[in-house]
C-alpha cells in the first residue's frame, strides 16, 4: 500500500496512526530523490525537512493554521501534501508549479517568497493580526539556522521577544547555508545541540522567547510532542530541531554543499573555465598572489559565482563569508576600501536589491573603491519564480550617483573589464556577469571605452534599440530589426546598438548626446534578454 498516493490535502494525513508517519516519511523521500535529480531543484534542504514538515502538517491544520516557509527551496514536502503531487509525479508537470511558496498555486501557501530572513517577521505579522481580529489559530515560521545571519531575521527575533500574541518560530538546524555558517550565533547553536538545548547560554532566551528542544529532527514522535507543546503558549516560542541536511541520500550527506541545488541530468554544463565562475576564480587568484590587499566578501552565495572550496581554500583569511547579510557586505566593504584594501563583493544581482541603500551611501557617495560583482543578472538565478527573476540591478545601478554598469559579453570583455576595475584606486566598483559595474568617479573617462555605443546593425535612425551586454547576439539583433517594423506598425529604419556600459544621465557632454540623441528619435528602446 502506498501511502502517498492516498494525501490529496493535510486532511488525509490526519488519518494515518502516528506508526505509519515513517513509512510515508520514506516514500515522499524516495520520490524527492527521483524528481529532483530528474530535473533538478534544491535537493539536500528538502531532504532534511521530510520528517518536520510531516509533523507540522499533523499536527497543524492548514490552512487555517498558517505555516510560513522562510525563502520557501525546502518546501517540496510541503507540496506534496497539499495537492500537488502531479509536480513531482508526472515529469511533465514539473514546471506547472515552481519550486518556492506561491499563494497563486494553493490555499496552502500564504507568501510568495524566495529571499532569505524574513519567515519570522512575516509570520509575526501574521499573528499580530490573527489577535487583533479576535481569531485563534496558529502561525507558524519554520526558518533554517543559515537565515539567522540575516538581519530581518535578527529583527523578527528581537520584535518577537515582546510581542504579547502566540507565535512560533521552528528553527531547522543543520549546521549549514548553503556552504558552511559563518558568524558568532552559530556557536551558541552548536551549544545547545552539545547540551540538548540546557546550556544556560541561549540566544532565543536572550530574546524573551521560550523554548524547546528537539535532538532528532527525523524522529516523528519527538516532533509532534514537541509541536504539540509549543501549540500551548500563550507566547512567542522557538522550537529548535537538529536535522541533517541530505538525509536519506549518502552523497548529499557527505557533500553537503555540492548537493544543495543540482541540475536537471538532461542539462550539461561546461566546464568551470569556460564558465564565468571559473573565469572569475582564476582571475581573482592571480590577482590576490600580485596584490595582498584584496579581500573577496561573498554574502553566504559561494555557488556559482567562483568561490568554491579550493578558491576559499587558497584565499584563507582573504575570504569573507558574512553570512546572508546583503547590507553589511558592502558597509564592510566600504570601510575594507577607506582603511586602503581592494575589496571585491561576489553576490546575484537579485540580492543586491537587499544593498541599495548602502550602496548608494557608503559606497557611492562616500567614492570608496569597491568591485561588485553582480552573477546572474538580466534573467536571474531561476526563471521559474518571481524572487529570482532579476530584472531590476540595471534600473537601481543608474540611479547610483558615478556608478558605471560594465556588461561583458565576452571572456575578453569580461576578463579586461574585472582586471580594468581592479586597477581603480580612488572610486568604489562593482562587476559581474551579464552586468558589471563599476563606480567611476576620478577614473579615466575613456579607458576601457565607456559610455561609447557599438552598433551591430545600422539601418538608419527612426528607431533605436539598446541591448545590455551578453543578452545581445547577432541573431538576436536581427530579430531586434524585424521587431522594430512589427512595434512600430511601419516600415522603419532602425539602429541596434551594443552597449558594454551604462551609468546615470549627467549634464556634461555624454548626456548632452544621450538627449539629443532621443529627442530626435522616433523611438528608443532599451532591451534587457
Amino acid at each position: 500500500m502506498s501511502y502517498l498516493s492516498e494525501i490529496e490535502s493535510p486532511a488525509d494525513l490526519k488519518r494515518l496512526a502516528p506508526a505509519e508517519l515513517p513509512r510515508l516519511c520514506a516514500e515522499i523521500r524516495d520520490v524527492l530523490i527521483r524528481a529532483v535529480t530528474e530535473k533538478g531543484g534544491h535537493f539536500g534542504s528538502n531532504l532534511g525537512v521530510v520528517e518536520l514538515t510531516v509533523a507540522l502538517h499533523y499536527v497543524f491544520r492548514s490552512p487555517d493554521d498558517k505555516i510560513v516557509f522562510d525563502v520557501s527551496h525546502q518546501c517540496y514536502t510541503h507540496k506534496l501534501l497539499t495537492g500537488r503531487k502531479a509536480k513531482f509525479l508526472d515529469p511533465v508537470r514539473w514546471h506547472d508549479y515552481t519550486g518556492y511558496s506561491s499563494p497563486a498555486e494553493s490555499e496552502h501557501d500564504h507568501f510568495l517568497v524566495g529571499h532569505t530572513s524574513t519567515a519570522v517577521g512575516l509570520a509575526l505579522g501574521l499573528a499580530k493580526a490573527r489577535t487583533v481580529r479576535g481569531l485563534s489559530h496558529h502561525v507558524i515560521a519554520l526558518v533554517g539556522d543559515g537565515a539567522l545571519s540575516g538581519g530581518p531575521a535578527f529583527e523578527g527575533l528581537n520584535n518577537a521577544g515582546e510581542a504579547d500574541c502566540p507565535l512560533i518560530i521552528v528553527v531547522n538546524d543543520n549546521d549549514m547555508s548553503i556552504a558552511e555558517n559563518h558568524g558568532g550565533i552559530y556557536r551558541n547553536l552548536k551549544e545547545l545541540r552539545d547540551t540538548r538545548g540546557t546550556t544556560a547560554n541561549n540566544i532565543f532566551r536572550a530574546c524573551g522567547l521560550d523554548y524547546l528542544y528537539v535532538h532528532d529532527g527525523h524522529d516523528t514522535d519527538a516532533l509532534i510532542a514537541a509541536f504539540r507543546t509549543a501549540g500551548e503558549k500563550a507566547k512567542p516560542v522557538v522550537v529548535h530541531v537538529r536535522t541533517r541536511k541530505g538525509n536519506g541520500c549518502a552523497a548529499a550527506e557527505r557533500a553537503p554543499e555540492e548537493w544543495h541545488h543540482i541540475s536537471a541530468k538532461s542539462v550539461v554544463r561546461p566546464p568551470m573555465a569556460e564558465r564565468y565562475d571559473g573565469i572569475t576564480k582564476t582571475l581573482l587568484l592571480e590577482r590576490a598572489k600580485r596584490d595582498e590587499k584584496l579581500v573577496v566578501i561573498c554574502p553566504a552565495v559561494p555557488l556559482n559565482v567562483g568561490a568554491d572550496c579550493e578558491f576559499r581554500r587558497l584565499l584563507g583569511g582573504r575570504y569573507i563569508d558574512v553570512g546572508i547579510a546583503e547590507g553589511h557586505a558592502l558597509t564592510f566593504a566600504a570601510g575594507l576600501a577607506k582603511g586602503g584594501a581592494r575589496p571585491v563583493v561576489l553576490d546575484y544581482g537579485t540580492f543586491l536589491q537587499r544593498a541599495y541603500d548602502q550602496l548608494m551611501f557608503d559606497v557611492a557617495v562616500n567614492g570608496n573603491p569597491v568591485v561588485i560583482l553582480d552573477f546572474a543578472s538580466n534573467g536571474g538565478i531561476s526563471s521559474n519564480d518571481a524572487a529570482h527573476v532579476n530584472m531590476y540591478d540595471l534600473a537601481m545601478m543608474a540611479t547610483v550617483p558615478d556608478l558605471l554598469g560594465l556588461a561583458p559579453a565576452t571572456k575578453a570583455d569580461y576578463t579586461n573589464m574585472l582586471t580594468w576595475a581592479l586597477t581603480l584606486a580612488s572610486c568604489p566598483s562593482s562587476s559581474g556577469y551579464r552586468s558589471m559595474s563599476v563606480i567611476m568617479r576620478q577614473a579615466p573617462f575613456l579607458t576601457i571605452r565607456t559610455g561609447v555605443l557599438s552598433p551591430l546593425l545600422k539601418k538608419g535612425i527612426q528607431s533605436r534599440f539598446w541591448e545590455w551586454g551578453i543578452s545581445m547576439t547577432w541573431p538576436a539583433a536581427c530579430r531586434l530589426l524585424w521587431l522594430s517594423g512589427t512595434v512600430l506598425r511601419r516600415r522603419s529604419s532602425t539602429l541596434v546598438f551594443s552597449r558594454r556600459s551604462i551609468q546615470p544621465v549627467s549634464t556634461g557632454w555624454w548626456g548632452r548626446i544621450v538627449l539629443s540623441s532621443l529627442w530626435k528619435t522616433a523611438s528608443s528602446v532599451s532591451v534587457r534578454k
